[in-house]
C-alpha cells in the first residue's frame, strides 16, 4: 500500500508538466519532447487512417478539379474594344517566357518534392498528408478564383491588337467596335488579361512553400539567423520573376500581375493556417494533427504506465497476503 501511495502522485505531476500549455517555461521543452516522438506516425502505420479521416476533403478536391476544367470551356465576357483603345493594345504578340506547362511543375511538383524530403527526415505522415492536401487546395482555389474573375472581367491583353488583326488589317463596326478575324482561340485568350493566372498560381504554390519552410526551419525563433530568411524569400522571389515575365512578354498589364500576386498569397496563407500554426510559433514546425496525435499517444502511455503500476502493486499485495505479511488496512 505504501508503494501505491507514492507512485500515483508522481504520475499526476508528470502529466501536468507535459500538458500545461500556459506555462512559458515548459513550452520549449514541450515542443522538443513532442518532436522526439517523430517517426511513430508513418505512411504504413497511419497513412490509411489519415486518408480515410480526410476522405471528404479529397472528394471536394476532385470537385474543384472539375470546376476548374469547366471554367476553361466557358468563353469570357467580350468587353467592348474601340478604335481609340487599340493604341494601348498594340504590343508585340510574343511567346511565353514561362510556358503554361511549366507552372504546375514549379508551383505544385517542386513543393511536393520538398514535402517528401522532410517526410524522409521526420517520418510524420500527418505533415506529408496535410502539406500536400493544403497545397492542392491552395492552387485549385486560387485557380478557380482567378479564372472566374478572368471570365467575368474580359479585359483585353496588351497584345490584343495582333490577336484580333493578325495581318494588321483593321475592321470595325458602325459603333467603332473591333471585328476580329484572327483565330478564335487566340481572340478568346485575348480577353483573359485580368488577373494573371501565371502569377496567382506561382504565388499560391511557392507562397505555400515559403510558409512551410519558415515553419520547418524555425526562421522566426528570434536567434537572428538571416540565412534562414534568404531561404524563405527564395520561392517568393521566383514567383515575382514569373510575374515580371508576364509584363515583359506583353501578355499582362502590371495591374493583372499585382492582383494575381495578392490572390495567390491570400489563399496560400488561409490554406496553410488551416493545417499549421503560425510559422513564428514555437510549434510552427508541425501540423495541428500531429500534436493532437502526440497528445493522445502520451495519454495512452500514461494510462498504460498507471495500469502497469497497479498490477505490480496488486501482485506484491497478493504475495504478502499469501506469505501472511499483509499490511492491508482493516
Amino acid at each position: 500500500m505504501r508503494l501505491r501511495m507514492n507512485c500515483i502522485p508522481l504520475l499526476r505531476w508528470s502529466k501536468s508538466e507535459t500538458q500545461n500549455p500556459d506555462s512559458q517555461e515548459q513550452e520549449p521543452q514541450r515542443g522538443r519532447m513532442q518532436e522526439i516522438d517523430l517517426g511513430v506516425h508513418t505512411i504504413r502505420s497511419h497513412g490509411g487512417s489519415v486518408a480515410t479521416k480526410h476522405k471528404h476533403d479529397w472528394i471536394i478536391l476532385v470537385i474543384l478539379v472539375g470546376i476548374e476544367i469547366g471554367l476553361q470551356l466557358i468563353p469570357p465576357f467580350y468587353r467592348y474594344v474601340g478604335r481609340d483603345m487599340m493604341t494601348d493594345l498594340k504590343y508585340p504578340f510574343n511567346d511565353n517566357t514561362v510556358p503554361v506547362w511549366s507552372v504546375p511543375i514549379y508551383a505544385v511538383l517542386l513543393p511536393i518534392i520538398v514535402f517528401v524530403c522532410f517526410y524522409m527526415k521526420r517520418t510524420c505522415v500527418y505533415d506529408l498528408h496535410h502539406s500536400i492536401l493544403g497545397l492542392l487546395f491552395t492552387v485549385l482555389i486560387t485557380g478557380i478564383i482567378t479564372d472566374s474573375i478572368k471570365l467575368a472581367t474580359g479585359r483585353p491583353r496588351p497584345n490584343f491588337y495582333w490577336r484580333c488583326f493578325p495581318d494588321g488589317k483593321e475592321l470595325y463596326d458602325a459603333l467603332g467596335g473591333v471585328i476580329c478575324h484572327g483565330k478564335l482561340g487566340e481572340v478568346k485568350e485575348g480577353h483573359k488579361s485580368f488577373p494573371s493566372g501565371h502569377t496567382s498560381w506561382s504565388f499560391a504554390g511557392l507562397g505555400f512553400l515559403s510558409l512551410y519552410l519558415s515553419g520547418k526551419i524555425k526562421a522566426f525563433n528570434r536567434e537572428g539567423h538571416v540565412a534562414k530568411l534568404c531561404l524563405v524569400f527564395l520561392p517568393l522571389l521566383a514567383a515575382c520573376l514569373v510575374g515580371i515575365s508576364r509584363v515583359d512578354d506583353y501578355w499582362h498589364h502590371w495591374q493583372d500581375v499585382f492582383a494575381g500576386a495578392l490572390i495567390g498569397l491570400f489563399v496560400a496563407a488561409f490554406c496553410y493556417r488551416q493545417f499549421y500554426p503560425n510559422p513564428y510559433h514555437e510549434e510552427g514546425w508541425g501540423p495541428y494533427a500531429y500534436f493532437v496525435a502526440a497528445q493522445e499517444r502520451g495519454q495512452q502511455q500514461n494510462g498504460d504506465v498507471l495500469r502497469t503500476m497497479s498490477l505490480q502493486v496488486d501482485s506484491t499485495s497478493l504475495e504478502n497476503m499469501e506469505s501472511g505479511t499483509s499490511s492491508a488496512p482493516r
